[in-house]
């Protein structure tokens, strides 16, 4: 290589570091240093051109010759070897006609080159746009990946909300709002299933005698004793102030409802101690069947639960009784309570 030609070269390093020269016999000359990164394991120098690009148009050139001569001409390429990173290129002779200087791009290839070669922005000549392609690509990124966050933050939020809408403060059960929910979407996937009304016995009297704060802490305690005594798949809920509704999904044994109503209304009778003091309470428990069958009125099956609730009631409190029982009963008067 002459001494102008070595100038040139370093000349063409600061100015277009993605160019090649290739001499008259079309063999490698010189790499500039960005492409020299592109095959950092591969000597490139003193390789004929067409080994190590596969020119794939103006499909017109089918030589190095042709190739050569074809100033001004816009070529595209690619490397023969993996990964066949795409180029867009042009031919210029140099001015002592030696040698020719083919000065590339990466063309719409430049985001898959960054990733390929871990290109960052002073592989690239100063005036290159890729660089303010490759600012807009990591400004978009940054954006969406704020954007995803923000949605995910968001939905967080929501979620939060519709738990919170959803739930009974004092007890963390479920309250009347997710009841309304949750019946219709039973009997719209036609789902066989049972409702439990129940209903707290001398809880008036707690709250009257011992404050409200013994009150809030037998709530609490039911509250326990519910979520204990049902499967994952069921629903609890309070519903009013000392009011529970239980829906258990896919199910219409009555021996197995009897079996939980029963151990229920055992474990809240037990006398409960708060602060040195003890509250006792029994509960009242009316039980309607839902099937898919029959027409889908949530506040029908709940109305059901509770002439069963206010027959219990009147049978002397602290039981259980099925709505299905009392159809063959006269039951007008069950649906007047008796007194707590």
């Amino acid at each position: 290589m002459t001494s102008s030609l070595r100038q040139l070269c370093a000349f063409l390093d600061l100015l277009c570091p993605m160019h090649l020269v290739v001499s008259d016999t079309g063999e490698i000359q010189h790499v500039g240093p960005t492409l020299a990164k592109l095959r950092s394991r591969k000597v490139l120098s003193g390789l004929p051109f067409l080994e190590v690009f596969d020119l794939q148009r103006p499909r017109a050139i089918k030589s190095m010759d042709q190739m050569l001569n074809a100033t001004g001409t816009r070529l595209h390429m690619r490397f023969c070897d993996a990964p066949q990173t795409g180029f867009q290129g042009v031919v210029v002779k140099s001015p002592s006609a030696e040698a020719a200087v083919i000065n590339l791009s990466f063309g719409i290839s430049v985001l898959d080159a960054v990733q390929d070669y871990s290109l960052t922005s002073t592989d690239f000549a100063a005036t290159d746009l890729a660089i303010e392609m490759l600012y807009l690509v990591e400004a978009k990124s940054a954006a969406m990946e704020a954007s995803r966050k923000l949605n995910h933050r968001l939905q967080s939020a929501m979620v939060a909300a519709e738990e919170q809408a959803f739930t009974d403060t004092l007890t963390g059960l479920k309250n009347r709002r997710a009841v309304d929910h949750i019946l219709p979407r039973l009997m719209e996937n036609q789902t066989g299933f049972a409702v439990m009304q129940m209903d707290l016995d001398f809880f008036k009297k707690v709250n009257d005698t011992k404050g409200h704060a013994a009150g809030d802490f037998v709530l609490q305690q039911v509250a326990r004793i519910l979520v204990e005594e049902t499967r994952e798949q069921d629903h609890v809920a309070r519903v009013g102030g000392d009011e529970f509704v239980l829906v258990f999904e896919k199910t219409r044994s009555r021996k197995m409802l009897s079996g939980i109503a029963g151990r229920i209304i055992e474990r809240i009778q037990e006398p409960m101690s708060f602060q040195g003091e003890t509250c006792s309470i029994s509960a009242s428990i009316g039980i309607a069947l839902w099937h898919p069958t029959e027409p889908p009125s949530p506040d029908q099956i709940v109305a059901n639960a509770d002439v069963a609730l206010y027959a219990c009631k009147n049978n002397g409190r602290g039981c259980s009784s099925f709505y299905e029982d009392l159809l063959g009963e006269e039951i007008g008067t069950a649906l007047i309570p008796m007194p707590d």
